[in-house]
C-alpha cells in the first residue's frame, strides 16, 4: 500500500514536470521549421508518457516479482527523468522569478519593462535559461544513463601507507581491499570475473573484505560461488559483515515468529557462504598475523554505525580485547562512520581502519586533487584516505553497486596498500 501511494505521488510530480518543462522546450524550438517542432514535440511527450504508463502500471503490474536486473533499470531510468527535469526546473523557475519581479516593478513604478531583455540584440535571458536548463537537465540524464556501463569498470587503486610503530618483517606488505560486493546486484558474471584477474594479478600477501557480501538475502551469492572462491593470498583472506549481511531490508529489522526464524537462518547461511569461499569472516575478533617471528593484530568488527537509521551489531571492545599489546593493528569496521565516533576517541592505538558502504554514492566527480559526491553531506569520510595524528582510514568506494545499476565518475574499486 506504502509503495503503491509513493508511486503515483511520483506520478503527480512528474505529470507537474511535464508540462512546466514542456514550455521550456517550446521556447527553445518556437524559430524552428514546424518539422523540427513537430519531431521535438512528439519525442518530448512520446519518452515522457512512456514513463508515466510504466508507472501507471507498476502498482498492477507485481512489480516487486519483476527480474531485479529490469525493476533496476526500469526505476532508474524514470528516476533520472525525475531528476534531470527536476534539474531543469531550477533554471526556469529563476526565470520566472525575475519576470514576475520585473512584471511587478512596472506596475508598481508605472514602467513598461515588456521588451526588456527580449531578442533583438543576442538572445533573450529566457531563451538563455531555457536552453541553459534543458542542458543542464538533459546532460545529467544522458550521465546517468552513460553510468550504466561504468559498473564493472573495476579501476585500482594503489597507496602507500607508513607508520613509524610499523614492525620491520611487514614493511613492504601488500594486502588488496576490497568491500560492498552486493552480489545480487550483479548480471553479468564474466564482468565480474574479469574484476577477480585484476585482484588476482596484484599478488597480493593479503585479501580483506569490508562487508556486505549479499543486498539482503544468501542466495544471492549461489551463482558466484565459484567466481569470488578464487580469492587467495598467502596470509589468507579475511572479511566482515556489513549491514546489507544481516537481511534488515528484506526480513525487518525486528521481525517475529517464522519471519525471525527466516532472518537468522539466512543470516547463518550468509556467515556459511564466508567459509565456503575460504574466507576467514572476524565476527568481533581478532586474529595475529605473523611474519618472520614477528606480528600485528587484525581485528575485525560486526556492522558498527555512528548515524541512526542503521543498526549496530558489533563491539570492538570485545574484538580489540588481548590485542592490546600488538605492535600494529589494523581495523575491518563496514562503516566509516565508526571511526569517528568509537575508534577515534577510544582506541588511539588503532593504526589502521579499513571501511566501505557508502559507494561514494556511485554518483559524483573525482578530479586531481577534488572530489565530490553527494553522499559528502551525509557521511565525513565517504571515499579514499583520512587522516587525524598518526591514526589512517581507508573507504573503498565498493566494487559492486546497489540500486542504481551504474556508476557516474565514482568508480567501482580495487585498493591495493602497500605499508612501508
Amino acid at each position: 500500500m506504502r509503495s503503491s501511494a509513493f508511486v503515483w505521488i511520483i506520478l503527480a510530480i512528474m505529470v507537474l514536470l511535464d508540462f512546466y518543462v514542456f514550455q521550456a522546450v517550446k521556447i527553445v524550438a518556437q524559430n524552428s521549421s514546424h518539422k523540427v517542432k513537430m519531431i521535438v514535440y512528439y519525442s518530448y511527450w512520446g519518452i515522457s508518457v512512456a514513463a508515466i504508463i510504466i508507472l501507471i502500471l507498476i502498482p498492477f503490474t507485481g512489480f516487486e516479482n519483476w527480474p531485479r536486473v529490469l525493476r533496476n533499470y526500469v526505476l532508474a531510468t524514470i528516476l533520472g527523468l525525475l531528476f534531470a527535469k527536476l534539474l531543469a526546473t531550477v533554471f526556469f523557475l529563476v526565470d520566472d522569478i525575475r519576470r514576475i519581479i520585473q512584471w511587478a516593478s512596472g506596475k508598481l513604478f508605472f514602467r513598461n519593462t515588456e521588451g526588456e531583455g527580449l531578442s533583438g540584440e543576442g538572445i533573450s535571458r529566457s531563451m538563455f535559461m531555457s536552453w541553459l536548463g534543458l542542458g543542464v537537465g538533459g546532460g545529467l540524464f544522458s550521465t546517468l544513463m552513460y553510468g550504466f556501463s561504468n559498473k564493472y569498470n573495476y579501476q585500482v587503486r594503489r597507496i602507500q601507507l607508513s607508520f613509524e610503530n610499523l614492525p620491520k618483517s611487514f614493511k613492504g606488505l601488500k594486502l588488496v581491499q576490497i568491500s560492498d560486493i552486493h552480489s545480487g546486484s550483479f548480471n553479468n558474471k564474466s564482468a565480474v570475473n574479469k574484476g577477480i584477474d585484476k585482484i588476482l594479478k596484484e599478488n597480493a600477501d593479503l585479501i580483506l573484505f569490508t562487508g556486505d557480501l549479499v543486498n539482503d538475502r544468501a542466495v544471492e551469492m549461489h551463482d558466484y560461488m565459484d567466481v569470488f572462491s578464487r580469492l587467495k593470498a598467502p596470509m589468507g583472506v579475511y572479511s566482515t559483515l556489513g549491514n546489507h549481511d544481516y537481511g534488515d531490508y528484506y526480513y525487518g529489522a525486528h521481525p517475529v515468529g517464522e519471519r525471525a526464524v527466516e532472518k537468522a537462518n539466512n543470516l547463518q547461511r550468509v556467515k556459511e557462504i564466508h567459509e565456503e569461499l575460504g574466507w576467514r569472516l572476524l565476527l568481533d575478533e581478532h586474529v595475529k598475523l605473523e611474519r618472520n617471528g614477528e606480528h600485528i593484530a587484525l581485528i575485525g568488527v560486526q556492522n558498527i554505525s555512528g548515524r541512526r537509521g542503521f543498526q549496530t551489531y558489533g563491539s570492538l571492545g570485545k574484538a580489540y580485547s588481548g590485542a592490546e599489546h600488538s605492535p600494529f593493528k589494523i581495523l575491518m569496521s563496514h562503516d566509516p562512520s565508526h571511526w569517528d565516533v568509537e575508534v577515534l576517541p577510544k582506541y588511539p592505538d588503532i593504526d589502521l581502519a579499513l571501511a566501505g558502504h557508502t559507494h561514494g554514492m556511485q554518483f559524483g566527480v573525482e578530479l586531481p586533487g577534488f572530489k565530490w559526491s553527494p553522499v559528502e553531506y551525509v557521511y565525513k569520510e565517504w571515499a579514499g584516505l583520512y587522516e587525524k595524528g598518526n591514526q589512517k582510514l581507508y573507504v573503498n568506494r565498493g566494487y559492486g553497486f546497489i540500486g542504481y545499476p551504474g556508476r557516474v565518475g565514482i568508480l567501482p574499486e580495487i585498493t591495493v596498500i602497500e605499508l612501508i
